[in-house]
């Protein structure tokens, strides 16, 4: 028999706990990370968020803006307290309607602790007030705030939203946005969604956008400039607002040639990726200096630079292709970032096929044969390629490489059921790799782990019987290179730093 004995200070202390209510005891603070391997600060615990509402002022010229941000959320968690991502200074917080206190750590965490603990499954408003320079907040190193000779915008991959607006930054929760931005007059704001209202007063004009689809945090998206602004509608009833900095220079007329057939070419999509996903489409074009290009949600980003050589549809279907995937059906982590960019990039490929510059087959020939076993190329792993290769060009190529291999082995017609499925499924949702296996297998009715570890997971070459058995680089002779891959090519940065 063994007995338990009890000090006389863990006996006052006992006492103490007993005299707390067991509920505030229970209370603890939300994890300041999501859980993703790749990014352990990014996003938050504690909490989901369903609907962001951004009233912002910016003024051009200084860079300055200001914000009131209202969330709407429920706890996951019995709440002590609980983290925002941001980075801009906040003069107030308040939960609920009473004023919480709140404080900074770490690279990018607002800390906010409310008047009283909230207990799981609590509908909470958090509104926080703020303002501040984006130019001048650096995290990790870098900046997502592109200062424009006319304004500025914001817009990167994995991480946007600290420099403009508070928020749980990671895919995993997505919400609904209205954003209302006051520029002075002569300038626009542009944003997701469907343009509500605009109006004038004293200098000022006030541009009120809406997103009513679940939409990820970095898809949100912010430009304020001097825009020419096109508006028209596909042919099948979609509303498109694209936007053109006026100071393009030379690349002004080969991105508007490019641009402009947005409508056309997510029509197009529509017929592998099923029915256009949301209300409202379009693409902008801002004086910015990055070479990237980023599919912010129903009107994406694009640099210059990306038009710098002449009109470039495939980039244009690239970040529409994300529409469906990688926007619609969204990475559950970052890791599972081949469901976005194999996917984008394989319907570059298509898109070869439709302007009769090359098929998917050979494009899947050149990129086997054009990469020696030595290459570094095979060393990435698209099925979970690490941080650091996270954007690498064998993400794209060989991911795109892996679908040519998975069409081959089952068949066009389960192929492109996949393909079309597969966003109806996980439809405003997240996803992994292993479920688009799991789905690719129900739907072919075949067992395919070995076709996705050979062509995702391994970091070598799939040797030539491999390659063979997939109906990859079947001949021994060197493939020609297709006459779409120099403008396909120039898309593997497209969403790096």
């Amino acid at each position: 028999m063994h007995r338990r004995i009890i000090a006389p200070g863990a006996l006052a202390a006992a006492s103490l706990l007993l005299a707390i209510p067991a509920s505030a005891a229970s209370h603890t603070p939300g994890a300041p990370g999501i859980g993703d391997p790749y990014y352990p600060d990014y996003g938050n615990g504690g909490y989901d968020v369903s609907h962001y509402d951004l009233r912002l002022k910016y003024q051009p010229a200084t860079d300055e803006l200001e914000g009131t941000a209202t969330l709407l959320a429920r706890t996951t968690q019995d709440l002590s307290r609980f983290d925002l991502d941001f980075l801009l200074d906040v003069e107030e917080v308040r939960v609920n309607g009473a004023k919480a206190s709140f404080s900074t750590s770490g690279e990018h965490e607002l800390e906010i602790t409310p008047k009283t603990p909230l207990d799981k499954g609590t509908a909470i408003t958090v509104v926080v007030r703020y303002r501040g320079v984006p130019s001048s907040k650096q995290a990790y190193g870098f900046t997502s705030w592109h200062r424009t000779p006319d304004g500025g915008v914001a817009a990167n991959e994995p991480e946007a939203a600290w420099w403009w607006f508070p928020s749980n930054d990671h895919p995993l929760d997505k919400a609904t946005y209205d954003v209302s931005v006051l520029v002075p007059d002569g300038s626009q704001a542009i944003s997701n969604g469907t343009l509500q209202s605009s109006s004038s007063r004293a200098g000022w004009t006030r541009y009120n956008w809406r997103s009513n689809k679940p939409q990820a945090t970095y898809l949100a998206t912010l430009a304020v400039g001097k825009f020419d602004v096109t508006t028209g509608t596909t042919e099948s009833g979609i509303p498109v607002v694209n936007a053109y900095s006026k100071d393009l220079g030379d690349n002004y007329g080969a991105a508007r040639a490019s641009v402009e057939r947005t409508g056309e070419i997510a029509d197009w999509l529509a017929g592998y990726y099923g029915p256009y996903p949301f209300n409202a489409l379009g693409g902008y074009v801002p004086n910015t200096t990055t070479g990237y290009a980023l599919e912010t949600q129903t009107r994406p980003y694009y640099s210059p630079r990306q038009f710098a050589n002449g009109t470039n549809t495939s980039v244009v279907v690239h970040e529409l292709a994300h529409q469906w995937y990688g926007d619609l059906v969204s990475v559950a982590g970052w890791k599972d970032i081949w469901i976005n960019e194999g996917f984008a990039r394989y319907a570059q490929w298509l898109w070869s096929e439709h302007e009769d510059e090359g098929t998917a087959q050979e494009l899947a020939d050149y990129v086997y044969a054009s990469h020696p076993a030595d290459d570094p190329f095979w060393t990435v792993e698209p099925g979970d390629p690490g941080p650091e290769h996270q954007f690498d060009s064998a993400v794209y190529d060989r991911g795109a490489l892996a679908l040519q291999a998975l069409r081959n082995e089952i068949g066009d017609e389960a192929f492109f059921a996949v393909l079309k499925g597969w966003p109806k499924k996980y439809a405003y949702g997240n996803a992994t790799v292993a479920d688009f296996r799991a789905y690719a297998e129900a739907v072919s009715g075949q067992q395919l782990g070995g076709l996705f570890d050979t062509w995702l997971f391994q970091p070598s070459k799939p040797a030539a019987p491999a390659a063979a058995g997939a109906s990859i680089a079947k001949t021994s002779a060197e493939p020609r290179q297709p006459k779409s891959w120099q403008k396909i090519a120039a898309t593997n940065s497209v969403h790096g730093h």
